[in-house]
């Protein structure tokens, strides 16, 4: 077997907001194993400040893994426990060379065309203005769920436009999600999800930073919108210690990130145990390219879907790569008839 890689720096159309910062690029790295005529790719996706590895961490590990690789895919997992992004890669790029082509991951309805995935629309911070423009635009292109970063502007703004789209729309038409990726401060987050429940939302994820499993339990028990945990799965890697947040927190869901939860493995252990504790889960892209978001969206095609998933994000980079992922309304599918026209290789 061979091994290389690429870094790929992803370029946002438009700036998008949340509430540690505006993302105007991010890197990405590509992976390619072969052997012989067969290859599989895989990406490995970070978002600085948040994933436990750092670009220099990836580097080194990608650096490493060619004296490891005769070793196998299960070794070089165990390997990188602490390095989710890149076990979620190997997964990709070895689920890719055992299969006839590189992108086709699980044998689903989804990848013969037969099966859409909802998802929802994501709205990302900015002045109210620029957020009514982009809530146009997802309405207009058919979205009945938005999911909206609060946090970034003043809260009374952000109330307000919660209003205005409540005006408009009424919640058996329009499904409001909220992610605070954990703005809130722990003593005024109640005060601030008791005034935004006047909106009828649907959840919010992640209200306050992780860490803070006394204050969440406690948030999730009482809060009058249902709480999803999605910074909090970080770095929780054993399954024993996956149950104990389960168990503790209680929370009404939770969000799953392969690039950030260590790819389909770790992503299955969580959904196991939340089914166990009847917790609700959706999956959402850690800012993938399109290698990434078709190897989530596979993955979520094998599951019982419930509701939309947080998978829409393969139109928001200038040069992502051509996969046959498309979109049509709020609905995700995927077209086999262009797996003919994937030429990634000629760029690693």
């Amino acid at each position: 077997m061979e091994f290389s890689w690429i870094r790929h720096q992803l370029q946002f159309k438009t700036p998008g907001g949340t509430s540690r910062g505006v993302l105007r690029y991010k890197d990405s790295w590509l992976i390619q194993i072969s052997k012989g005529d067969q290859y599989g790719i895989g990406e490995c996706s970070i978002i600085e400040g948040l994933s436990p590895e750092s670009p220099q961490d990836v580097q080194n590990i990608l650096e490493e893994i060619p004296q490891y690789l005769k070793k196998g895919k299960e070794f070089l997992l165990q390997r990188y426990t602490k390095a989710p992004a890149v076990q979620f890669a190997i997964e990709m790029a070895f689920s890719g060379l055992d299969s006839h082509h590189p992108l086709l991951h699980f044998d689903t309805q989804f990848i013969h065309h037969q099966q859409m995935i909802p998802i929802n629309g994501l709205i990302w911070m900015g002045d109210v203005e620029a957020m009514m423009t982009q809530l146009e635009q997802k309405i207009n292109l058919g979205f009945t769920c938005i999911k909206i970063k609060v946090g970034a502007i003043d809260f009374e703004s952000e109330c307000k436009f919660l209003a205005h789209i409540r005006k408009r729309f009424h919640s058996s038409d329009l499904t409001l999600r909220l992610d605070a990726n954990g703005a809130f401060q722990s003593e005024d987050a109640m005060q601030k999800l008791r005034k935004l429940s006047e909106y009828n939302i649907h959840s919010i994820e992640q209200p306050i930073a992780p860490g803070q499993w006394k204050e969440m339990v406690t948030l999730c028990k009482t809060s009058p919108i249902p709480i999803a945990l999605d910074e909090e799965l970080i770095g929780i890697n054993s399954k024993q210690e996956k149950v104990d947040l389960i168990q503790e927190i209680k929370p009404q869901y939770i969000i799953i990130k392969p690039s950030l939860v260590g790819g389909w493995q770790g992503a299955d252990q969580w959904v196991s145990i939340a089914k166990k504790h009847a917790v609700d889960w959706w999956a959402t892209s850690a800012l993938e390219s399109n290698i990434g978001l078709n190897a989530i969206a596979q993955w979520v095609s094998t599951k019982q879907i419930n509701r939309p998933q947080g998978l829409g994000t393969g139109g928001l980079f200038t040069n992502n790569i051509d996969t046959p992922l498309y979109l049509r309304g709020q609905n995700m599918g995927f077209d086999p008839n262009k797996l003919s026209d994937f030429t990634l290789k000629t760029c690693l």
